[in-house]
């Protein structure tokens, strides 16, 4: 995981060069270079090590005269080195060098060989090719300055004051000076009639298995975020038992207003159960709102989902890397392929559900998964995905819909993947946490949260200035205090309407209440009467 930026063109002053890229340096603390082609154009690049500590030093030159930029991992590349690609020479031990390789042995044709989560530009002359890989899991913005200079970069803040106009670079897709963007991504769950596939409850738990087991491939320690939901409990599970075969603990952690928050709890009994070393953290609502202009311009987002979730993460993520921590598993992806959020069960139909789910997988990008990313690298920690592995995926979003609603099996939401590790002769999970009803991650850490975040923002914004919000914001107005609070921060580091564009809103559907919170939906156990049937649209 690391930070890149490329311009094409030239006349760029290789002093502001470097000075742009070291805006996003928290991604990359290990390390920083730059090469200047000899065309002009610049390549930069900010290192996180995680393969090949001491020889992976990126722009990486390929065997003639390519150069290359890249953020993210190939899970593959070892297979793709002793296979296709046995034929090169290579320079470093790297999963990076693969990619400049399959550039000069297939031209701009190769982005489908890669398995893993990726975000390069290659340089080769005049020519290149900038791609991102199927789902979005690393993120990269593309633009263009007054001159006509392209810019790639994995954040906005190294180009947002340098670009006329500019945007997030779209998943599954790769762009070239000659062929534009070009989709390579095609799954066959994109079409929802092709959802038909008869349930298979070993096959979802074997490839979901192996899909953890890629993502342990490391030369520096690995965690896993374990907020005792379902999903971040079954990925340490898996991972668990795949360290255990070579002799290795897994490094848990959690994080709650204090120890009573329902995340805490529920988190300090699969760590127990597991055996894992766990680490608890805890931060206070004053802290949480003292970060609140820091971290949004981390996110690079005012979309009010991703601040209330980031927050936590975002102290997480500095503990997490202060104990030695590189990389982490998280659970990211499981409730948008099984329709685990509660307002799935209000779905009119099956042919809705499944539409329903593909289309919040095709928007992780927007939120979700820039959460992930951008809350842990402003610390340099790395965050994996295991649910979003391309063969898991290809697997789980073609199970028929009606195997997946909630009410086919009174209410319970991803029964399947439930019902997947529910082997009783060894057990993944306690039956308590396996079955644990859904929470939302800022919701997890303690109710209060939330609660006192929206206070909070709604005294710091007049009603005058929440009415007249659409004449500053005429994109995307915010609605609500809490949503124009977090829209301010925002235009103060991010004032271009190039940037105010790249954020999309999460409304939750088939429900009366628009808030995110989990507790909107009038299903949640615990619901809060007032936040369960205020109607209230944040955006």
């Amino acid at each position: 995981m690391c930070g890149i930026l490329a311009i094409i063109g030239k006349g760029k002053e290789e002093g502001l060069v470097k000075e742009l890229s070291k805006r996003m340096s928290h991604r990359g603390p290990d390390e920083s270079d730059l090469k200047i082609t000899e065309n002009g154009h610049i390549l930069s690049h900010e290192r996180l090590s995680i393969i090949d500590l001491h020889s992976g030093r990126q722009p990486i030159q390929g065997s003639k005269t390519a150069w290359m930029v890249h953020n993210g991992e190939v899970y593959n590349h070892q297979e793709l080195r002793d296979g296709i690609l046995k034929h090169h020479t290579f320079r470093t031990k790297s999963d990076s060098e693969v990619i400049v390789h399959l550039y000069e042995e297939f031209g701009y044709d190769f982005c489908d060989l890669l398995d893993g989560d990726w975000a390069f530009v290659i340089v080769d002359g005049d020519d290149y090719i900038a791609g991102r890989d199927p789902m979005g899991v690393k993120p990269l913005y593309y633009g263009l300055d007054e001159r006509g200079r392209t810019y790639f970069s994995s954040e906005m803040k190294p180009i947002a004051d340098q670009c006329k106009t500019f945007s997030t670079f779209p998943p599954g897709h790769y762009y070239t000076p000659k062929t534009g963007f070009v989709k390579y991504y095609h799954p066959e769950y994109e079409d929802y009639s092709k959802a038909d596939h008869e349930l298979d409850l070993e096959l979802i738990r074997t490839s979901l298995t192996e899909a953890t087991r890629k993502r342990l491939m490391s030369d520096v320690p690995i965690g896993v975020l374990l907020s005792g939901g379902l999903d971040s409990s079954l990925t340490s599970s898996i991972a668990s038992r795949l360290l255990a075969e070579s002799g290795k603990k897994l490094h848990s952690f959690s994080i709650g207003l204090d120890a009573n928050a329902p995340d805490a709890l529920a988190a300090k009994k699969v760590a127990e159960y597991l055996g894992t070393e766990h680490h608890e953290i805890h931060f206070t609502i004053e802290q949480g709102i003292e970060i609140l202009d820091k971290l949004i311009w981390h996110l690079e987002t005012y979309d009010v989902t991703s601040i209330r979730a980031s927050t936590p993460m975002y102290f997480l993520s500095k503990a997490i890397t202060d104990r030695g921590i590189k990389v982490v598993l998280s659970g990211e992806g499981a409730d948008e392929i099984f329709g685990g959020y509660l307002y799935f069960r209000n779905a009119p139909s099956p042919v809705d559900f499944q539409k329903e789910t593909i289309e919040r997988v095709q928007k992780l990008f927007t939120a979700d998964l820039l959460r992930a990313d951008k809350s842990t690298m402003a610390h340099g920690l790395e965050a994996r995905v295991p649910f979003l592995d391309k063969e898991f995926l290809d697997i789980a979003m073609l199970i028929k819909a009606e195997e997946k609603q909630p009410k086919t099996y009174d209410g319970k939401e991803k029964y399947i993947l439930r019902k997947a590790f529910d082997t009783p002769d060894n057990p993944y999970l306690p039956d308590e946490v396996l079955w644990r009803q859904k929470e939302q991650f800022s919701d997890g850490v303690g109710y209060n949260w939330i609660d006192q975040l929206i206070e909070f923002c709604s005294s710091k914004v007049t009603d005058v200035e929440l009415e007249s919000a659409s004449s500053l914001f005429p994109y995307n107005t915010p609605t609500t205090k809490e949503a124009y609070y977090y829209r301010t921060i925002f235009h103060k580091y991010y004032p271009q309407s190039s940037a105010a564009e790249t954020v999309r809103k999460w409304i939750p559907k088939w429900q009366e209440n628009q808030d995110p919170s989990g507790r909107a939906n009038a299903a949640h156990v615990n619901a809060d009467i007032d936040i369960a049937k205020t109607s209230v649209i944040f955006s």
